[in-house]
C-alpha cells in the first residue's frame, strides 16, 4: 500500500490487510495503532506512522496472537521497549517449551506403542497437584481429562495417585489438546495406542502438532521483522520522542 501524499482513510489501511474499516478503528480505539488525527468535520486522517503500526500488529497476531500483539504494540506506543522485548522473550521461550514436549511425548509414544512397561520413578506415583504443576494445568483440568476417559489414576483413600503410565498419558493429552485436538479424541487415540493399535494415530498427531510449531515459528520472525521495521521508522521520524529502553 503506497500513498502519494502520507495521508490514509479508514478504508485505505483496512484494503492492504483485507480488513474492514472498522476493524481500524476498533485497533485504534484499542490502542495498538496511534490516535488518529480529525478533520474539521470529524473524519479520521491515517499517516504512514498508523499504516506501519498497523503492518506491525497485522504481523504480529499471525505469530504471537491477539493478547501479546497488543500488550507489544500497546508498550511501543508508550515507548516500553523493555516490556516489547519481555512479551517476545516469553513467546519464545514457550516455543522452545513446546519443541521440547514433542520430542519428550514422542519418546514416550513410543514406548506406549511398543508396549514397553515405564520404569516408575524414584517416588513412585505422584499426586495431582505434582502432576498440575509439571504440565503447567490445574488439579481441575487433570479431573476433567479423567472424567473424559484419557486417564484413569488409582485411589489412595480419596486421594489420586498418577503412575508413570499416568503421567505419559497426561503428557500426551497435554500436546494434543494444546494442539487443539477435542477430548474424546484424545482418548482415542490413547485407548489405540494402549491397544498396542499402532503408533500411527498419534505419530500423526505429533508431526501436525510439530508443523504447527514450525508454522508459529516462522510467523513468529515475521512479526518480529515488521516490528522491527515500525521501530526503525519510530527512530528515523520520531526523533523527538524514540523507543526508549527505560521505562
Amino acid at each position: 500500500m503506497k500513498s502519494q501524499t502520507g495521508v490514509y482513510r479508514p478504508v485505505d489501511l483496512a484494503r492492504a490487510h483485507g480488513l474492514s474499516a472498522q476493524a481500524v478503528r476498533n485497533y485504534e480505539r484499542a490502542g495498538v495503532i496511534p490516535s488518529a488525527a480529525r478533520t474539521a468535520s470529524g473524519y479520521r486522517v491515517y499517516t504512514d506512522d498508523h499504516a506501519g503500526a498497523l503492518d506491525a500488529y497485522v504481523a504480529l497476531v499471525a505469530g504471537f496472537g491477539y493478547r501479546a500483539a497488543g500488550e507489544i504494540m500497546r508498550s511501543v506506543l508508550r515507548s516500553d521497549l523493555p516490556t516489547v522485548l519481555a512479551v517476545l522473550d516469553t513467546a519464545h521461550v514457550q516455543l522452545q517449551r513446546d519443541r521440547e514436549t514433542v520430542d519428550r511425548v514422542a519418546s514416550a509414544a513410543v514406548m506406549l506403542a511398543s508396549s514397553t512397561p515405564a520404569t516408575p520413578g524414584p517416588d513412585g506415583p505422584v499426586p495431582i497437584g505434582v502432576l498440575a504443576h509439571r504440565l503447567g494445568v490445574t488439579p481441575a483440568t487433570l479431573r476433567k481429562w479423567e472424567r473424559a476417559g484419557i486417564l484413569a489414576p488409582t485411589r489412595s483413600r480419596t486421594a489420586r495417585a498418577y503412575s508413570p503410565d499416568d503421567v505419559r498419558d497426561a503428557e500426551l493429552a497435554h500436546l494434543l489438546r494444546r494442539g487443539g485436538y477435542q477430548l474424546d479424541r484424545i482418548a482415542a487415540v490413547i485407548e489405540q495406542v494402549h491397544a498396542a493399535g499402532g503408533p500411527g494415530p498419534l505419530a500423526a498427531s505429533i508431526d501436525q502438532w510439530r508443523d504447527r510449531i514450525t508454522a508459529r515459528g516462522r510467523a513468529m520472525l515475521t512479526g518480529s521483522a515488521h516490528l522491527a521495521d515500525y521501530l526503525s521508522f519510530l527512530e528515523r521520524t520520531h526523533s523527538n520522542a524514540p523507543v526508549s529502553s527505560d521505562k
